[in-house]
Formats: C-alpha cells, structure tokens, sequence
C-alpha cells in the first residue's frame, strides 16, 4: 500500500502531466512572420482570377497618328474592349494588340470586329547586344514636323494609312510614342520610318515592355538595309529607356520579313490583335481574292471595282483579260485597255511611227526620227545626230529600246536586237532631261511622274553585279514582281559606258545607273508630280489624246523639270499601268469613266 507522501507526490506528477498536455493543446500567439506566411498562403487560396480583377485596370489606349493602339490587357472585360475598337474614326486603323481572349472581345462584335491573321514576334532587349548595321549612307534620326510629308508619300506608296496632319510636332518629348526616320545623308530625303511605342509610359506596363510598328522604306530608294537599321535604332532607343523587350506585329505570310526577324533574333510569342472590318483591313478577313492571280495594273482596277459592287469574270489571268459587270451594262478589259478604246485609235499608239507623224502635224514638239531599214541607216543616223536611240516600231515595256548610243559599234548591235523584235526599227533622236508619264483619262491629266532609271549604291565591299541583283529582288518585292533590273547585254553596256564592268567593287556612297531607259519593268521607280505638272504640259496630254482618240493613255514626255513648259513627245502607251501613280486617284477615275453611275456611290463612300 501506497503512503500518503506517495499518493500526494504521484497526484502532483500527475496534475503537472495534464498541465503540459494542456500548454501543448492550448493555441499560441504566432509570431509576425507567421500571420504574414499565414495570410500570403490564404491569399494564394482565394485569390480570383485575373480575369475578375481586371475591375481594378485603367484603360490605355495610344493615338498613333494613323489609329490608336489599344492595350487589350489593360481592360476590365472583353465587352469594354469591343467597344473601345469600334470607336474608331474613318479613315484611321485602330489595332487592339495584347488580347488574352479574343474569341470574348468578337462574340462581342461578330460583324464589326475580326481576328487579324498576324504572328507577332518578340526581341529579348535585356539578353540582345543590339548590333548597329554597318551600311553606309543612311542617318536613323527622331522624326521632325518637316518629315511629315515624306513619311506620309513612303506609307502610301504601301497602302498604308498615313499619319494625321500636324502628328509629328504634337508628340511630347519623352512621351510614350517616338518615330525615327532613316534620312539619305547625300541626298538629304527621307527613306524609311518606323514608330515604336514604350509600354510602360503608356500604361506603367508592369513587364515593361515595348513595340514597334508601321515600318516602311520607300520602295524608290536604291540603298540597301534601310529595314534592318530602323529596326535596329529602334530597338537601341527601347533599350536605352529601359524596355525589357520589343514587339512587333507581322502579316503570317510575309515568310521575307519572318525570316528577317529571326536573323534579328526575334522569337514567335503566342500574343492575338483584333482588328475593324474597314475597307482598309478588307483583305485580312473576306478571304482569298478570287483574281489573286492577276498583276498588279489589274488587280487595281478590279480592287476599285469590288468596292463599288462591280462584278468581275476574269477570263485570263495571265494575260489580264477580265470582264466588268453592273446592271446590263458589260466592259471586257485587258488591264488599262478596254472596250471604250476602238481597234483604230488603238493602232496610232501601238504603231510608234504613226504616232510620231499624226502629233507632228498637229504641232506637237517631238524629236528626229526615221525609219531604219538597214544597219548602214542606223549609222547615217548616228552620225546625223550624234546620240539616239534605237528601238523596235511595236512594243511596250521597255523590250529591245537601247537609249543614248554614241558608237557605232554600239549602235550596230542594239538595231541587230531590235529587228529580232520587229520587222521595222526606228532611230530617233536622244533627247536629255527627265522622263514623265503623263496619265489621260476621259479628257482629264489625272497623274503626272517622272520616271528615273534603275541605279544601284557601292558600298566598298560588293560587286555592281551583286548589287544590281540585290536592288532588282528589292524591287521585285516592292512591285510584287512586276519590277525587275535584266542582266542582259544593255545593262553591261550601260556599265562599261560609265567606266566599271560587272565585276568591279563599287565605292562606298557612289551611285551608278545600270540602265537607261526609265521603264518600271526593268527597274525603273515613279516619283509622283501631279501637282507640279505645268500647265503647258497638261494642255499638250490632252491634246495629244485628243489627237488619237484614246479614251485612257499614258504619255511620255522628256522634260527640263515637271513645272517647266520645255518638252519633247517621245510615246504613247495604249495600256499604260495604272498602280504606282499614289495618291493619284488612277483605278478610281477609270472605273468613273467605265461606271459613271458609281461615281457618287464611291464619293459618298470615301
């Protein structure tokens, strides 16, 4: 039996057991650390998505000068964001950029708003060494209020919308917005532009990130890399200011400017913009154009005509033979030609000797011309006038002219190559100065350029061959395939002629022309100058027009300068193209001549 000192003793170990098990049990006072553990974890459990918080985002959207630039991670819902797209002016190209869900924002507007087809890529600025290019001849500098022309000739030369007059000096030093220019440093003209837009100035992007956009280099330029140096600039400048990385937005199908960016070292990101069905978008989302296959002088004319509600049969694509419907009314088309010009005034044009004696004797300047039927008659001509010009008595774009021949050496084998083409060939007389075209439709001069030669820029490290085909794959590009420099035996010719041969390494900044004449499909670029055509020149057109009854024609005139009354008639073109004229309004007053009923439909459209 247990002694009373035991059972005390045993009864107090006892209590003191029961004591610790109930500290143990009983809660503790966490320390600060641990609520905050605490609560960070909870927070982590209930936190709602990302898409129910967006209540809490301030909508940013950037003008851009050609639309604005909405951020789509910067609104609360999709509905918001569908509404914000369709507030766009006309004439402008809003872009929502960043959308996490698109198929929310166009359930939204199903038949105001469309999914564009664009990949965008992105450039890694803090793991880049931006590498400036090495080519020479070109300045990246901020645009300036006086470049605002320029740019705005180079974005329409791509169909691209312009900027709003006046953009440029209301940009704020140190905004969100920066346009840099690419300025040809002999020539002092603008070349490329392109527009980045910092995202953390815009909305305090929390990923601090970057964009560029509305890249374009004007397609007349002979200097090579003025893409990849803008690019370049641009993305320096991000970097400078901190940017994280840079986007940029690229049509699916343009595999030329995708491979580009990967060069750069661009990578794809999986980002979606969403776009308004507008006229200026409307090949991004009705689909494959049924006349995709034709060249560019008719797709031109049938793209007036879709707008207008025309119907279009094409009968040859290649040959660009189509047929234009409305009502009952019917016109068959080969590009520019049409029914409206007849069988006979479409035979003083084609025939170059006919043209020449018919505006002759209505007392147009034209230069001296003959008839050679024997190489012995082309050199009596050469040595009547010193420099001419040989080419066949029928013909277009350029095929078998040898322009400014000196030698009879020369002058033999260029008419050897014309007789091949033609069973007569002319001589005539070379005139120097600029070449114009000059566009009459219905009576009126509706576009004036003057047409420069295809000429390529040394850079001390490639040969004139090289660059001869590195600027005709670029004008290739520019005039989906239309423009091309020929290495052929008058493209060597006009080569020796300046001293150099195919194979000589042309200096840094030096400019050659590798041909003479100024025809767009052997490398030619048009340079727009309606508004300067003098008014003696107008006058002469549509006289000349007048004269051979042609409905649509294109002149060519060589003159001292566009604003100058000198001139001397070279041509008439029955069929002259109608695309490379911008802004003149070319397609738009053919089909008025055509259609005049869709004259104030189209107006009312604009």
């Amino acid at each position: 039996m247990a002694t009373v000192q035991e059972s005390a003793s045993k009864q107090a170990k006892t209590r003191k057991a029961a004591d610790k098990h109930a500290k143990a049990k009983k809660p503790t006072s966490p320390t600060k650390s641990a609520k905050s553990k605490s609560g960070a974890k909870h927070a982590r459990q209930t936190r709602k998505p990302s898409s129910t918080r967006k209540h809490e985002l301030t909508p940013s959207i950037i003008d851009c000068g050609w639309g604005r630039l909405i951020f789509g991670q910067s609104f609360s819902n999709a509905r918001d964001l569908a509404n914000a797209l369709q507030e766009e002016t006309q004439g402008r190209r809003d872009i929502a950029f960043y959308v996490s869900e698109p198929h929310l924002v166009l359930a939204n507007a199903p038949q105001a708003l469309f999914l564009d087809p664009s990949h965008t890529f992105r450039l890694d600025l803090t793991k880049t060494a931006i590498k400036r290019s090495s080519a020479s001849g070109i300045n990246i500098r901020k645009a300036r209020p006086a470049d605002e022309a320029a740019i705005n000739a180079i974005y329409t030369s791509h169909g691209m919308v312009p900027l709003r007059e006046g953009y440029i000096g209301k940009l704020k030093a140190g905004g969100p917005v920066r346009v840099l220019v690419a300025e040809d440093k002999s020539k002092k003209d603008i070349v490329g532009v392109v527009l980045g837009v910092d995202h953390k100035g815009a909305f305090n992007d929390p990923e601090n990130g970057s964009s560029l956009w509305a890249l374009a280099v004007d397609l007349r330029t002979a200097l090579p890399g003025i893409g990849q140096q803008l690019v370049q600039g641009l993305a320096a400048a991000h970097k400078k200011a901190g940017s994280n990385y840079m986007d940029l937005s690229v049509m699916h199908d343009n595999t030329e400017a995708i491979g580009l960016y990967h060069k750069f070292g661009f990578t794809q990101v999986p980002v979606f913009s969403v776009k308004n069905k507008n006229q200026i978008n409307e090949r991004l989302f009705i689909g494959p154009e049924p006349v995709a296959k034709l060249n560019i002088y008719a797709s031109i004319i049938t793209d007036e005509a879709r707008r207008r509600g025309i119907t279009i049969e094409i009968e040859d694509a290649e040959a660009g033979l189509f047929k234009l419907s409305l009502g009952g009314r019917s016109v068959n088309c080969r590009e520019s030609l049409s029914d409206l010009t007849s069988a006979v005034a479409m035979s003083r044009c084609d025939d170059k000797a006919l043209t020449h004696r018919l505006l002759s004797a209505a007392g147009v300047d034209v230069p001296g011309q003959a008839v050679l039927y024997s190489e012995a008659d082309a050199i009596a001509f050469l040595e009547k006038h010193k420099r001419i010009v040989i080419k066949p008595a029928r013909g277009e774009q350029g095929t078998g002219v040898a322009v400014d021949l000196r030698s009879q050496s020369s002058v033999v084998t260029a008419y050897r190559q014309a007789r091949v083409l033609s069973d007569r060939v002319l001589g005539e007389e070379f005139v120097d100065g600029d070449d114009l075209r000059i566009i009459v439709i219905n009576g009126e001069v509706v576009a004036a350029a003057i047409r420069k030669p295809a000429n390529i820029v040394g850079n001390g490290r490639h040969s004139i061959m090289s660059l001869i085909d590195k600027q005709s794959r670029r004008r290739a590009a520019a005039t989906k395939g239309e423009s091309r420099i020929p290495l052929d035996a008058e493209t060597e010719r006009c080569v020796r002629q300046a001293g150099h041969s195919l194979h000589d390494i042309l200096e840094d900044g030096v400019m050659l022309a590798v041909r003479k004449t100024a025809n767009l499909h052997t490398g030619g670029t048009i340079h727009d100058v309606t508004e300067l055509l003098h008014p003696k020149l107008n006058e002469v057109a549509c006289q000349a027009a007048k004269v051979l009854s042609m409905p649509l024609v294109g002149f060519d005139l060589i003159v001292d300068a566009p604003d100058k009354p000198e001139y001397r008639f070279i041509e008439a073109n029955e069929r002259p193209g109608l695309a490379n004229h911008e802004p003149a309004p070319t397609a738009e007053k053919f089909i008025d001549m055509l259609f005049p009923a869709t004259k104030a439909q189209a107006r009312a459209s604009e």
